[in-house]
């Protein structure tokens, strides 16, 4: 592996200004510094943020023809976004890892967040524990099995 794709959706773009009580204060260059920082040598972090649900699947679509492991954040596009679900579904059917996550814990807000149709295809789910659920997802995508 020499490369993971870390998809980030709508609004992860205003990190740093939206929300800091539920989502922090920390900015998506922040994020891509802490995880680059994180990765293993010889191992590139691809960050992206999209608001377009179109974009992102079409980002799910590279990792399946490039067989490139991604840590997604579908952000609100997990609640209710299936064909992100069948993208992501077509990574995992791939044999390509994708772990969801989340900065802040979904089940512990409004009881729409609670839903998540990427969840069931998904290789694993990290939430609730701000940036460290990526850096986690990362770890868990670089580390030999």
């Amino acid at each position: 592996m020499s490369t993971v794709l870390v998809l980030n959706g709508p609004n992860l773009g205003r990190l740093g200004s939206r929300e800091p009580d539920v989502y922090g204060s920390a900015d998506l260059d922040e994020l891509r510094a802490l995880l680059r920082a994180s990765a293993p040598a010889g191992v590139t972090v691809d960050l992206r943020q999209t608001d377009d649900e179109a974009e992102l699947i079409h980002w799910l679509y590279e990792a399946v023809d490039a067989g490139t492991p991604v840590i997604l954040n579908p952000a609100a596009f997990t609640h209710y976004s299936y064909a992100l679900r069948d993208a992501a579904a077509l990574v995992t059917k791939a044999g390509v890892p994708l772990i969801e996550v989340h900065i802040s814990n979904p089940h512990a807000r409004e009881t729409f967040r609670h839903t998540s149709v990427v969840s069931a295809v998904a290789t694993g789910v990290i939430a609730g524990l701000g940036f460290d659920s990526y850096r986690l997802a990362l770890n868990y995508l670089t580390t030999p099995r």
